[in-house]
């Protein structure tokens, strides 16, 4: 979390760690990032919007997620500048404000609609016969919805940091204050449920898709529809694993290390050594995100027809 990761001032006794190399790594990082982002991207949503009559109600929030993808990309330079800046002064707040507000745009975009596209899947599979569910007027207005809490969540988390600052800067934060202690411990609990309970959704949705598949095709793999699906659901779960697995998991560690309710110099050392590296793979999520419409591409325009010629 960067949230953290930027504000640390002070580190545990006798258990230093150089963590200096951040600085360059994110600045390439991120810079490749940028690019495979960018075009990855930008070529998917063209594609919607020139299908966009055709269009189903995965694809609806597969744009969506291509957008939450975009917002991020275009912060890249910002974010870039960030890690150069800090590596010899402190960046100006509002700076801190809004590369840490496009940073969780991007974080709980890829998880809220990753799961909502797994919920499409699961009324589409399990659920046939609910065809009011994946109307595009209903996938409009969930992803209307899910942009709200978005950004919510997004604006908030700086917000409350900048708030619990003596001095009111969003970038400096000192882990041994008590009451900055209890603002971690709750920005945490935040960040951990948003993954922890999307997660769950997500597992739940595609072992029932799984179930019913098997249930109702003992030839499952030989069917290319069924095929197709089973396809989008290997790629959804790994990115979502690959993606935000590491980063949640050793941001928990992390967090309780700097906070002092976990004093072993070893973990301490581990997780300060893989948090640029899980942030980065965090990051590469908006990289990952287009591979899953090319791959089901041929599934989006089967659903497309069917909700035209059903409606």
């Amino acid at each position: 979390m960067d949230l953290v990761n930027a504000t640390i001032t002070t580190e545990t006794t006798n258990c230093t760690f150089d963590s200096s190399y951040r600085f360059i790594f994110h600045q390439i990082t991120y810079s490749i990032i940028f690019i495979i982002g960018l075009v990855g991207n930008g070529l998917a949503l063209c594609r919607f919007c020139r299908e966009r009559k055709n269009i189903s109600s995965t694809a609806v929030y597969m744009a969506n997620l291509s957008v939450a993808d975009l917002i991020f990309v275009a912060s890249l330079p910002l974010r870039i500048y960030y890690y150069h800046l800090t590596n010899f002064k402190s960046p100006v707040g509002f700076y801190c404000f809004l590369t840490f507000t496009l940073k969780y745009i991007s974080l709980y975009g890829g998880i809220f609609f990753l799961v909502c596209i797994a919920a499409d899947r699961l009324v589409a599979v399990v659920y046939p016969t609910a065809k009011r569910l994946r109307r595009l007027s209903t996938a409009r207005l969930i992803s209307t919805v899910v942009w709200c809490l978005i950004l919510t969540l997004s604006i908030s988390i700086p917000i409350l940091h900048r708030s619990s600052t003596k001095n009111h800067d969003p970038c400096l934060l000192d882990p041994s204050s008590q009451q900055n202690q209890g603002f971690i411990l709750i920005v945490l609990f935040l960040v951990e449920s948003a993954f922890l309970l999307p997660l769950f959704l997500l597992l739940f949705s595609y072992c029932r898709i799984v179930h019913t598949l098997r249930k109702s095709s003992p030839l499952i793999f030989r069917k290319s529809w069924e095929k197709r699906t089973m396809r989008m659901i290997y790629s959804v779960i790994a990115v979502f694993l690959l993606c935000f697995g590491p980063y949640h998991l050793n941001l928990f560690f992390y967090t309780l290390g700097k906070v002092g309710l976990i004093q072993n110099c070893n973990v301490s050392k581990l997780t300060r050594a893989l948090q640029p590296v899980v942030l980065s793979l965090a990051s590469m999520n908006c990289c990952f995100n287009p591979l899953i419409y090319y791959f089901s591409s041929k599934m989006f325009r089967k659903d497309a027809y069917m909700n035209s010629s059903s409606q």
